[in-house]
């Protein structure tokens, strides 16, 4: 089957947080981690023969849709998670919450491998709890991480829990199942407990794997929580669907009681429908979809070659985030945001929505079609040849 991901569908005045958020009409949106592409056939023709129904009451979760999860886990990356691990929710920043909330108490500290995303910092501050940043090494146009740093901070006894970002928002990393490794043995020696936002990962490229970090240890997997979602890659995040994963039980005990208590226990039809339809019957849209955005990609990476050097990119191994340095500029990424905005109608993310280590950066969404990509570029470098 054809998929044209070079449509450009219009989403102004579809109530979109994306398109509608800027009064101005030639604004052009390139912040908000959604896609401006058309999801996979079957998930529209599941959802049309849900909504022919008419009702829209509350929902059963079928045994179909931990079968997905499962068989896709399974499937595409060798995992093998069994249905009494599983906890479903409205999405992952619901889940990262009530993860923190089971097995934090306020005052607790929350280690997190910055710059990260921003949603992060909220769910470690609503419960009470205080973050302790360790920060990425950048060089040679790409992160790493400081594992001399996380040890450091992971041996403080306030330190519970380890916020880990696999595939990783917005440094574009595809972490190595050697780093994730470095990163569980720390974990293990001083009793943190790993907990895993994996939301990017099947946006990985040629020459990148994505890894499970519960799938690489037994012990990995009895002191961690993973949480997933087929919202970023099938581009369903509006559906508000996720799925918390915890082999422990008393662990998983206490998340369902945080889930509770929070009132994020049930989820819409439309998600539950949705994910089956992804999972079940969405692979080659998928791969398809992979293809265009690396070539994405690869037009964005050209384009700043050559128009734009003083403007080097972070190195895409994961997601569809294009993280630049514009510290060329000599301006506090949120002032160039707003100048951007407000005078090309190019709308980014200030890195510093992503710590203090994001200062000088911005972030980028290409999982738009190319034109409009181009449209971005051009307007970026018409900024900066004035």
């Amino acid at each position: 089957m054809r998929y044209d991901f070079d449509e450009r569908v219009p989403r102004r005045d579809t109530l979109s947080y994306k398109w509608d958020s800027a009064a101005d009409a030639d604004t052009l949106p390139m912040w908000v981690a959604d896609m401006d592409f058309r999801v996979a056939p079957a998930i529209v023709e599941a959802l049309r023969k849900r909504v022919e129904h008419g009702i829209f009451g509350y929902t059963r979760v079928p045994d179909a849709y931990y079968e997905a999860v499962i068989n896709w886990f399974r499937r595409r990356h060798g995992w093998e998670i069994r249905r009494d691990w599983m906890i479903y929710t409205s999405g992952v920043v619901p889940a990262l919450s009530a993860v923190i909330k089971a097995l934090t108490v306020p005052g607790d500290k929350v280690l997190a491998q910055t710059p990260v995303y921003n949603c992060f910092f909220s769910s470690i501050r609503n419960n009470g709890c205080e973050l302790v940043a360790s920060p990425l090494i950048y060089e040679g146009r790409t992160y790493r991480m400081d594992y001399d740093d996380l040890e450091r901070k992971a041996a403080d006894e306030r330190v519970k829990i380890l916020l880990l970002c696999n595939p990783h928002n917005p440094a574009g990393r595809v972490w190595t199942r050697a780093e994730l490794t470095r990163v569980g043995e720390i974990c293990l020696r001083h009793g943190v407990t790993v907990v895993a936002d994996e939301i990017h990962c099947e946006l990985v490229y040629p020459g990148h794997v994505y890894t499970p970090f519960a799938s690489l240890d037994d012990e990995f997997l009895r002191h961690s929580v993973t949480c997933v979602s087929p919202s970023k890659a099938f581009n369903i995040a509006g559906l508000q669907i996720a799925s918390i994963i915890a082999f422990d039980d008393d662990l998983r005990r206490r998340i369902d009681k945080a889930i509770n208590i929070n009132e994020v226990c049930d989820v819409n039809p439309f998600g539950v429908i949705a994910t089956i339809a992804a999972y079940n019957e969405g692979e080659e849209w998928l791969t398809r979809l992979l293809t265009y955005l690396e070539a994405n990609y690869r037009r964005f990476a050209e384009f700043q070659r050559t128009e734009l050097p003083d403007f080097p990119i972070a190195k895409l191994e994961g997601t569809y985030l294009v993280w630049m340095d514009c510290r060329a500029l000599g301006k506090p990424s949120e002032e160039l945001e707003e100048i951007l905005l407000r005078e090309e109608k190019l709308w980014l993310n200030a890195g510093t929505m992503y710590g203090a280590e994001g200062e000088g950066f911005m972030r980028w969404n290409i999982a738009c079609p190319r034109a409009v990509m181009e449209e971005g570029l051009k307007r970026f470098r018409h900024f900066i040849g004035r």
